[in-house]
């Protein structure tokens, strides 16, 4: 099975240092609707996993969660694509939970549900935790310039082995590239 995994804010939509809040405040970045597409009709299943401690923060409830969940969903699905699972983490920086990254109990959870290796996966995210998670668990991890990933590719700590793209669209050109 091909599997890759996606970070939510600031890979497929736009990111914001005050959370995003609201079904209105999600925006797709461009060409990443498009993108997870192309992933779909080559036939990967596509799996979200995001830190959401906007709920444990008091920001937005589930319930705000899953509708803003639900326009993606609408979205993606007028570009003709489709999410398979959403993963997320509900819970604050301080709680000492296993599936807030960098900790990899979000992807271990995609592992399961998709009964895979997370060795075969590719994680596609924008900052270091991203980073870490996938490496403590083995799985392949690209690293987009959108949201933080412009900071992250500055970081001196960043493991020069992780291929850096301008945003989906052009990581899934590569990934595509590389599986055909």
């Amino acid at each position: 099975m091909k599997l890759i995994i996606l970070d939510r804010d600031g890979v497929i939509n736009e990111d914001s240092e005050h959370f995003i809040k609201s079904p209105e405040e999600w925006i797709p970045i461009a060409g990443s609707l498009e993108a997870i597409a192309r992933l779909n009709a080559a036939g990967y299943k596509v799996a979200v996993a995001s830190n959401q401690s906007g709920i444990a923060r008091g920001l937005f409830t589930r319930k705000t969660l899953d509708a803003m969940h639900q326009k993606m969903h609408t979205l993606l699905s007028g570009h003709g694509g489709h999410i398979d699972a959403v993963f997320y983490c509900p819970h604050g920086p301080d709680d000492g939970c296993d599936c807030r990254k960098p900790r990899p109990g979000l992807l271990e959870q995609a592992a399961t549900q998709f009964n895979t290796s997370l060795e075969a996966v590719t994680v596609v995210g924008d900052s270091l935790r991203d980073i870490e998670a996938a490496r403590a668990v083995g799985a392949r991890v690209l690293l987009v310039r959108t949201g933080k990933g412009r900071h992250t590719e500055a970081l001196a700590g960043l493991p020069g082995t992780v291929p850096v793209y301008d945003d989906l669209a052009s990581a899934v050109d590569a990934i595509l590239g590389n599986s055909e």
